[in-house]
């Protein structure tokens, strides 16, 4: 899919240094075979209903609480749920190909003016925060977050993003929307909405646009057939304890795709409309809560990265500034590295290449050579285990049914200055049933462009350091 300087409370528990090294992860990694397919029999197998939001307990943070999901899934069977989200993600990584094949053919490609002047945007309170929950419930790969449109505030799910700038909801009245689980929101009832008008520097940062009667009109559209058109407007959007005015986003009265109950999409991409550049914010972090739980973490902005945070720099590619590039220098399988070229991940001349961290793509992305190796790796290290038929975009799977755990090789990406982030065995080795057939949760990519999906990230505080040009993933720390 994807200013006011303001001050925000810091986590003084944390300190920003980090070491140069991280010890050496170990060789081998225990999967708890059966609290996984717990989960996935209860996602599926019991109703489900809506709790009350967590609540703030200071400045510093919000309650993680367990919470149902968003509603109740329709799928049969975890079979069927894995099917679905494996559809939708590999419609997801589609739009994202599409748009760095857009901008590197120069397709649709406006020059970007400066987005509005910061003394415009006014911030209400002085913590920014929201909290995230899994889409799993719904068929999603994605993760969802609540948020307040308007004044009075109108409560909205919206799809966490980062791999997409314009911010946008579904908005009456609708000559098209798909169904959301929340009231459409209604522009008419908020005193803070303002469209935007067609001459304004946010209408000229837009990649499409159109005016009509001195409004600014917008069209974004995805690349797996998903689009929203509407009206681009200022309004006021709440996360937490915070309200922050005069924030640009759609009102879209013409929405289709796959977002799957979400009221619309929270941009988080590096571009000048993406809600961090409007804010100003200098980082954010977010933390993924197991795609099978239904368990709430947050959204932060402006807090530095934990203390025991792995880093690694943060890249940009010049021909495309939304997606978030990582400095990744190679992969581990059982602690040997793989034997794979030092460009692997590497943006080249053109601006094709690299690997990106998004949230919106559940199984990460490899380069087929790339993945080959790793897939090879990982057999030959777990060869004492039964085997299973392939399963969708997964080529390597085992019946785990007779097991209550299993030992299997651990995967670590590796960063510059000798840096290690080694994954649970629960991010890579995954149910999609609930009788026991588990597989790798890698797929190859025909594209030059790699991708570290949510499914890799889950359990992990993910932080993007944009003033130091860095990313962070810290363990345990959600």
């Amino acid at each position: 899919m994807g200013p006011l300087t303001y001050l925000f409370p810091l986590f003084l528990l944390f300190c920003s240094t980090h070491s140069r090294t991280t010890p050496q992860p170990p060789k081998t990694t225990v999967l708890d075979v059966v609290s996984s397919l717990r989960n996935a029999h209860n996602v599926v197998g019991f109703p489900q209903k809506r709790q009350q939001e967590p609540s703030l307990l200071s400045s510093f943070a919000i309650h993680l609480h367990s919470r149902a999901s968003i509603q109740k899934p329709s799928h049969r069977d975890y079979e069927s749920l894995t099917l679905t989200r494996l559809a939708r993600d590999s419609a997801r990584v589609k739009a994202l190909q599409t748009r760095l094949d857009l901008a590197l053919n120069r397709v649709s490609n406006l020059d970007l003016h400066p987005a509005e002047s910061a003394s415009e945007l006014e911030f209400e309170s002085n913590a920014l925060q929201g909290p995230i929950v899994s889409g799993t419930s719904q068929g999603s790969g994605e993760y969802f977050l609540r948020v307040g449109i308007g004044k009075p505030v109108s409560q909205a799910y919206v799809v966490l993003d980062t791999g997409s700038d314009v911010s946008w909801i579904q908005c009456a009245p609708c000559s098209e929307c798909y169904q959301q689980s929340d009231p459409i929101f209604d522009p008419v009832s908020s005193s803070s909405y303002a469209p935007i008008h067609c001459d304004a520097p946010q209408c000229k940062s837009l990649d499409l646009s159109e005016c009509r009667n001195g409004t600014c009109l917008y069209e974004v559209s995805y690349g797996d057939g998903s689009y929203t058109v509407g009206e681009f407007a200022t309004e006021t959007v709440t996360l937490g304890g915070a309200s922050v005015s005069n924030v640009a986003i759609g009102c879209g009265h013409n929405n289709e795709g796959l977002f799957v109950g979400a009221a619309g999409l929270l941009g988080l991409g590096g571009g000048a409309l993406s809600f961090p550049a409007q804010v100003n914010a200098t980082s954010f972090s977010y933390c993924l809560v197991d795609r099978d739980s239904d368990a709430v973490s947050t959204l932060d902005f402006d807090s530095p990265l934990p203390r025991n945070a792995v880093t690694a720099p943060l890249l940009r590619n010049p021909e495309l500034d939304t997606f978030y590039y990582l400095g990744l220098k190679g992969i581990s399988v059982g602690g040997e590295a793989l034997p794979i070229p030092d460009a692997s991940f590497e943006v080249d001349a053109s601006g094709g290449g690299g690997i990106i961290v998004d949230s919106g793509t559940a199984v990460t992305r490899l380069r087929s050579e790339v993945y080959d190796a790793l897939r090879d790796a990982f057999v030959r290290g777990t060869k004492a285990l039964p085997k299973a038929n392939g399963v969708s975009l997964f080529d390597t799977c085992y019946d785990l049914s007779s097991r209550n755990s299993v030992e299997v090789p651990t995967v670590s990406f590796r960063f510059p200055e000798g840096r290690e982030l080694p994954l649970p065995a629960t991010n890579y080795l995954i149910p999609v049933d609930s009788v026991g057939t588990f597989c790798l949760a890698f797929a190859p990519t025909t594209s030059s462009l790699s991708i570290i999906g949510n499914v890799q990230q889950q359990g992990t505080r993910v932080g993007f350091d944009i003033a130091n040009s860095l990313v962070g993933f810290a363990a345990n720390s959600c």
